[in-house]
């Protein structure tokens, strides 16, 4: 199993030079992932009708892609995975844009993960429907992968219509593609287009059906199950060297391919601060 890192979102800060040291100080230490969450917009609590929700506009999420272009540049081996890229609120054709440039710039390093959100406000303000999220991801992926492997694309669906036209440069190797997520529908979607799962629970009886059933789908449609990666999280705050090892020891044992902690919601800390749990839990896993 892979061990990496997830970018502490709300606390690294807005100063690049912090940002560098974080991502370097962390492939330093052998972290063989980089994973960015992505929300665009944060609710105020104060609007009509409230807001409660897991984040805030107060809340500070740096946006994915053009961060990732960023840390491309600074970092040689570790590889970029969004955590998830809410796909649905996005232009198509846009995001096979911009992914395929971090592809590109990055040396093949980019892992898109996606998801279809749980945020209307976001939806609204982005001018996307919420309801049709999930029919439309599934054609967001062909359409992407249309992009990315054709010369010249000609797609006549059910909500994208390209004529004849194409992305250029393109990525010389295919972008993989990892769902977020456990609804059936998205279970059935990721065993049929994904490359990988990305689990948003523990190690639990609830995340063995999944994968099992994930197993069972691929092998129905002939896809081989030994390129299928399954991507986990940890968190720092809370945990011991023991119960760190228990839980990577519970999701390799489940299958997991890759595991990436999380660092932040842990104290108050700085660079330096969110780089020693890291080597702390890097420390308690090592022999997982």
């Amino acid at each position: 199993m892979q061990f990496g890192v997830v970018l502490p979102h709300n606390e690294i800060g807005t100063d690049p030079g912090a940002l560098k040291a974080y991502v370097q100080g962390a492939e330093a230490l052998g972290a063989r992932q980089l994973l960015i969450y992505d929300h665009v917009l944060g609710a105020d609590p104060a609007r009509p009708g409230g807001w409660r929700g897991v984040y805030d506009k107060d809340v500070a999420f740096h946006e994915p892609l053009t961060t990732l272009a960023f840390i491309a540049a600074l970092t040689q081996t570790m590889e970029l995975v969004t955590t998830i890229l809410i796909l649905p609120q996005r232009q198509t054709v846009l995001v096979a844009k911009q992914a395929a440039e971090v592809a590109i710039l990055s040396n093949n390093r980019l892992r898109l993960g996606v998801g279809t959100g749980w945020n209307k406000i976001e939806y609204e303000a982005l001018n996307e429907d919420f309801a049709s999220r999930g029919a439309r991801q599934s054609e967001q992926i062909e359409v992407m992968r249309a992009l990315w492997s054709q010369d010249v694309v000609d797609f006549h669906g059910k909500y994208h219509r390209i004529d004849q036209a194409g992305l250029n440069p393109r990525p010389s190797q295919p972008v993989p593609l990892w769902f977020g997520g456990s609804a059936p529908a998205l279970v059935r979607r990721c065993a049929r287009l994904g490359d990988g799962w990305i689990p948003l629970m523990g190690p639990s009886a609830a995340a063995a059906e999944i994968i099992g059933e994930l197993q069972r789908q691929r092998a129905e449609l002939g896809k081989n199950w030994a390129d299928f990666s399954i991507l986990a999280q940890a968190q720092y705050a809370g945990g011991t060297p023991e119960r760190w090892r228990g839980h990577a020891g519970k999701w390799q044992a489940l299958g997991a391919t890759h595991m990436a902690i999380a660092t932040h919601n842990a104290g108050v800390t700085d660079v330096d601060g969110h780089l020693a749990r890291t080597e702390a839990y890097f420390k308690a896993v090592q022999d997982v």
